[in-house]
């Protein structure tokens, strides 16, 4: 990987023969854990400007019609954050010079409070070219952190790293983008913009707070048209949003059925699914089809893995030959853009079965040989950073380099979720097939429910805890560390699906960057103590929501801190938590965080209720920090994801929490309408 400096530049076809489409990353780390990021891209002409706004993409406007620019989300690392962008350099208008690539925070915050900022550029086999690394952003809340242009037939990048102290909406109007400065807040991006499709050219668009995002998080509108000024051209609203996206309901409609034996008939039936092979044919044959037919879901599952975006074909059980067996993996995906063809071969397992790695092996060598640029791995576990579920062995003699990459069927579900649920696709037939898909994935029989077993370390480990018999180093506790991790990460995916939020677990830079190193001193802390523990972040949420299993208890604690209001008396701000809670369950503990003090007043909720003043500091002049609200239950035992299993126990106790809990400290904040925040920044 080629190491880059602050406005250096490097011809991509230089780097690798593969980079017609790459993907861009920019990475941090919080130190605390709760800081956070977000990625922009603008597209300019060869003045240097933006065509118009829909060459501005943003958190909420993450695809562009052409494909060229898709933003993938974050994903977490080892010690941070992730964001990446995929580029199909390719599909790019020839009318666009250059591609702004930057990020913003929110909330007044500055990239000072980050460290590690990176950007890495990967092709389209996956193979790393460049990195650039920030070293000292100061206080600015918007970096541009590099840019990629033309020159003559072929892509450069460019090492960037210029601050904006005037944060993304300073950035934005440098390069054309139509800001009402007088609007308010200039921090981030974060919502779509609003309004239909009219006659001439958009308004400036104003900068406001986001309904649906944290507070203080502004969206790009549409200034409203002054009073009186009816008879002015009005602009046109951003091209995207002229066509409405279509959505499933989550609530189903009432049945026309005479009574409850009565089943629906199903696009993709499952009860009649009895082995493991039937199970993994009819799960690969669903989804290929269902991606080839859906291209916003063939899309967003195939990007990551640097699959361009063009026309789209599946197949299975192919025959290909290698030595004296022709092997036959479970599907081929094809994608043709401008005459090439990129492709991927598919193992597919379900069930809990895992990947074989002479199978994959084999894969490989026969995609080098062929000139494939992908081998996809899709089971129901889930793939951590620095531990691969298979070790294959590449040949760096061959001059073809074939990515090996790999999908859960909880990351699958995840996608299909955020499209027909909460994103919408581009018409009701594919909106049907993606709810069809969901259907099946779900289903009981399907095989396709992710991770669901802990593994054979799980029960010795522990007997080991409770009998005080398990000593450092022993290998199965690293093994239940990461099996872990997979929970933890998939809880994130079954949520943020659930809920149309991102939830990414949090990593503690304290812990390390390495992935091994930071999983051996959990393993260590672990055989001390007994207790598996994470943290999760959820968009949107007023602190960031822990887990706590201790094996030695059985007890599974669930909780979140959330800040006091800066307003009003200690009593009045107790008060206040108190009516926030008003639908949360009654065995809910409420701990008062005093500055100074290891323990605060400490109760349940069914307690509190009549006496809330129980949760004042004892001392006269103590300052409440904030609040712990946490639930406790009993874990299940088991290995697996029977009713009483470990697994279920987890995922249902971060389910309830969120619902009965955090759902309600969302909901108590009352933010002002966008009406009223026009009228207030006028």
């Amino acid at each position: 990987m080629q190491e880059m400096i602050k406005g250096s530049n490097v011809a991509l076809a230089a780097l690798s023969e593969n980079a017609g489409s790459v993907i861009v990353s920019l990475s941090w780390v919080s130190p605390t854990g709760e800081g956070d990021a977000d990625v922009s891209v603008l597209l300019l002409n060869a003045d240097g400007k933006v065509r118009s706004d829909g060459d501005f993409y943003f958190y909420n406007n993450p695809v562009s019609a052409d494909g060229s620019v898709q933003l993938l989300g974050k994903t977490p690392t080892g010690s941070g954050d992730e964001d990446r962008i995929s580029f199909d350099l390719t599909a790019v208008s020839s009318e666009i010079d250059r591609i702004v690539v930057a990020a913003s925070r929110y909330e007044r915050g500055g990239f000072g409070e980050l460290e590690d900022l990176k950007l890495t550029l990967a092709d389209g086999g996956g193979e790393c070219l460049l990195g650039f690394a920030i070293d000292d952003p100061g206080t600015v809340s918007a970096i541009i952190f590099g840019e990629l242009y033309r020159r003559g037939e072929e892509w450069k990048f460019r090492a960037v790293g210029q601050g904006y102290g005037s944060g993304l909406a300073g950035l934005a109007t440098d390069f054309g983008v139509d800001i009402d400065d007088d609007a308010g807040s200039e921090e981030s991006v974060h919502d779509d913009l609003d309004g239909g499709q009219a006659d001439a050219v958009a308004p400036p668009i104003a900068v406001e707070q986001a309904p649906s995002a944290p507070q203080g998080t502004p969206r790009l509108v549409p200034t409203p048209r002054p009073p009186g000024d009816e008879t002015k051209p009005v602009k046109a609203a951003r091209p995207r949003t002229a066509k409405k996206k279509v959505t499933v309901p989550r609530g189903a409609r009432k049945s026309l059925a005479e009574n409850e034996s009565w089943r629906g008939a199903r696009l993709f039936p499952v009860p009649a699914l009895k082995s493991d092979r039937e199970r993994e044919q009819r799960a690969t044959s669903v989804l290929l089809s269902v991606m080839a037919q859906v291209p916003e879901f063939g899309r967003r599952l195939l990007a990551p893995f640097g699959a361009p975006a063009g026309r789209m074909e599946t197949f299975t059980e192919v025959s290909l030959p290698h030595g004296d067996t022709p092997r036959r993996p479970d599907g081929v995906v094809r994608v043709e853009r401008a005459g090439k063809l990129w492709t991927a071969l598919v193992e597919t397992k379900t069930n809990g079965n895992g990947v074989k790695a002479e199978q994959v092996q084999a894969y490989v060598d026969i995609a080098a040989r062929r000139g494939y640029e992908a081998v996809i791995t899709l089971t129901n576990d889930v793939a951590l950073e620095g531990s691969p579920l298979v070790e294959v062995k590449i040949d760096g003699r061959r001059k073809h380099k074939v990515a090996v990459r790999h999908l859960s069927w909880a990351e699958v579900t995840y996608q299909a979720q955020m499209l027909i649920r909460h994103e919408g696709v581009g018409d009701k037939a594919h909106a049907w097939l993606l709810e069809e898909l969901l259907h099946y994935l779900q289903h009981e029989n399907s095989g396709c429910h992710g991770f669901q077993n802990m593994g054979s370390a799980w029960v010795p480990v522990r007997n080991g805890i409770d009998d005080e018999t398990l000593c450092q180093g022993d290998p199965r506790i690293l093994e239940v560390i990461e099996s872990w991790e997979r929970l933890v990460r998939q809880i994130c995916l079954s949520l943020g699906g659930e809920i149309g939020q991102k939830v990414l677990p949090v990593q503690r830079a304290k812990r390390g960057a390495d992935p091994k190193a930071r999983r051996a001193l959990l393993a260590d802390q672990f055989c001390l103590d007994g207790r598996l523990q994470a943290e999760l972040r959820i968009e949107g949420a007023p602190g960031i929501l822990a887990i706590c299993a201790d094996l030695r208890t059985g007890r599974l604690r669930t909780s979140i801190d959330i800040p006091a209001s800066e307003q009003g008396y200690p009593l009045t701000r107790v008060k206040r938590l108190v009516r926030r809670l008003a639908e949360a369950p009654a065995d809910l503990h409420v701990e008062t965080l005093v500055e100074g003090e290891a323990g605060g007043p400490r109760g349940t909720l069914e307690r509190l209720r009549p006496e809330p003043a129980d949760l004042l500091p004892k001392h006269d002049g103590a300052r409440i920090n904030g609040f712990r609200l946490s639930l406790l239950k009993s874990m299940g035992s088991s290995r697996g994801n029977a009713e009483s299993g470990f697994i279920r126990s987890v995922d249902d106790a971060v389910r309830r929490f969120h619902t009965n809990v955090v759902v309600h400290l969302d909901r108590a904040e009352p933010r002002r309408t966008p009406t009223q925040e026009g009228a207030g920044a006028g």
